[in-house]
């Protein structure tokens, strides 16, 4: 966040500290940053889309791996930044703050646009695998920290799941149905790795503002670092999955939709925490009430397999269930400084 945070800071001094313009200024980068992940998004989605079809590599391997691992490049920038910085709140609660909004809200949300099918893989592996390190990241947590020793644990399962996307894509061949829209003859692609680079960028820097312009807000009314984490920093991190899966999802391009979720779970918890924890000077702080979080995550990962598991499909009913769960979740954090006194 060091661009926006600069001119942030630049225009904080120039006004004297004034709150009212601090705000407002705020409010600019957010409505800025929302229009670059929209922009972002649409120019990634049709670019990695494009160019699955022309390689004919399957759309979920697709989304599995360059759609999840560049809407999950702010929780990276963002957690890595917090923990090199000792603020463990953020670089915690953004991991998994994300992953809880990433199921619970954006598949919730994009299920509400399309019905989404899930392929056998995704719903007998995959799902069951980010059920399987979130449990792993809360028992690494038990101890009250996530050290070196933990963040490499973490990689080698983020090695392990490339190793099994390699398998994937090899048994994958073309897939009945993804075809999202008509190739011409320029859709070259260089010109479709260009599209995703720039929407790339393009999500990368709005969610920088975004973030910056909402945790500025947040800082101005005195919110713990914890609750910014899980909710306002998540939110702003997430908005490239929410914006892509829905994008991708009224495009028909449900692999993707699916995919950069699932797969964005699972670089958020073994790269972008893994990095986190190599690149931080000391152990990563796992406070008490990350607990519960992390168990939420969990819940949110098996209701979405529960939700799959009968028919293959994501519908709306299960889109509302979630985005329900959501709110008692929020409701949750909300009242939990009047309850426990924090």
């Amino acid at each position: 966040m060091q661009i926006s945070n600069m001119l942030l800071d630049l225009i904080s001094n120039a006004v004297g500290g004034m709150t009212f313009v601090i705000v407002l200024v705020s409010l600019l980068f957010l409505v800025a940053g929302f229009v670059m992940l929209i922009k972002g998004a649409d120019m990634f989605v049709d670019g990695a889309s494009k160019v699955a079809q022309k390689l004919k590599v399957p759309l979920i391997v697709i989304g599995l791996t360059i759609v999840a691992f560049g809407t999950s490049a702010p929780e990276a920038a963002i957690s890595i930044t917090s923990a090199s910085q000792g603020n463990a709140g953020i670089a915690v609660g953004n991991v998994i703050g994300s992953n809880i909004m990433n199921i619970l809200i954006i598949l919730g949300i994009s299920a509400l646009f399309a019905i989404l099918p899930v392929k056998k893989t995704t719903k007998n592996y995959e799902i069951p695998f980010v059920i399987f390190i979130t449990v792993v990241l809360l028992l690494l947590g038990l101890d009250g920290n996530i050290s070196k020793l933990d963040a490499i644990v973490l990689l080698v399962l983020f090695v392990a799941f490339f190793v099994y996307l390699i398998i994937l894509s090899k048994k994958g061949g073309s897939d009945a149905g993804d075809e999202v829209a008509a190739l011409t003859e320029k859709d070259t692609v260089p010109k479709m790795i260009l599209f995703i680079i720039l929407g790339l960028v393009l999500i990368v820097f709005g969610s920088d503002f975004t973030v910056t312009g909402a945790s500025k807000i947040a800082e101005l009314i005195g919110v713990d670092s914890r609750i910014i984490g899980l909710t306002i920093v998540a939110f702003g991190t997430s908005l490239p999955e929410l914006v892509t899966s829905i994008t991708a999802a009224k495009k028909n391009a449900v692999d993707i939709a699916i995919g950069n979720i699932i797969g964005s779970n699972i670089f958020n918890i073994l790269f972008v925490a893994g990095l986190a924890g190599i690149f931080s000077p000391s152990p990563i702080g796992f406070e008490a009430s990350f607990i519960i979080d992390a168990c939420v995550a969990i819940f949110a990962a098996v209701l979405l397999w529960l939700c799959v598991f009968r028919d293959g499909k994501l519908g709306k009913t299960g889109g509302i269930i979630m985005i329900l769960c959501y709110a008692a979740y929020f409701v949750y954090l909300v009242l939990q400084p009047m309850i426990f006194g924090r």
